[in-house]
């Protein structure tokens, strides 16, 4: 049976990124920092915007590097868009 990660945000009191440590019966952990405004280059042009980190702690015996990138890759697309979510 797939198990859904736990997700934590501490971005509203103040934290840049999460780095979370997993229990039993936990699987994965999804860490989220606070929204901060940061230097952004895009196709050559250098601009400020809004910008998260977004953490991903799992249990090595349940997947592996390579689905939890996948999933930090489709959470960034999605987020992109947050008003079609």
């Amino acid at each position: 049976m797939p198990q859904a990660p736990t997700v934590t945000n501490l971005g509203d009191l103040g934290v840049d990124s999460v780095f979370g440590v997993i229990y039993p019966p936990q699987v994965a952990m999804v860490g989220l920092g606070r929204v901060m405004e940061q230097p952004w280059a895009h196709n050559g042009m250098l601009g400020i915007r809004p910008v998260v980190t977004a953490t991903l702690s799992a249990d090595h015996r349940v997947s592996d590097g390579l689905r939890g990138a996948r999933f930090l890759a489709r959470l960034d697309e999605l987020l992109q868009k947050p008003e079609e979510l």
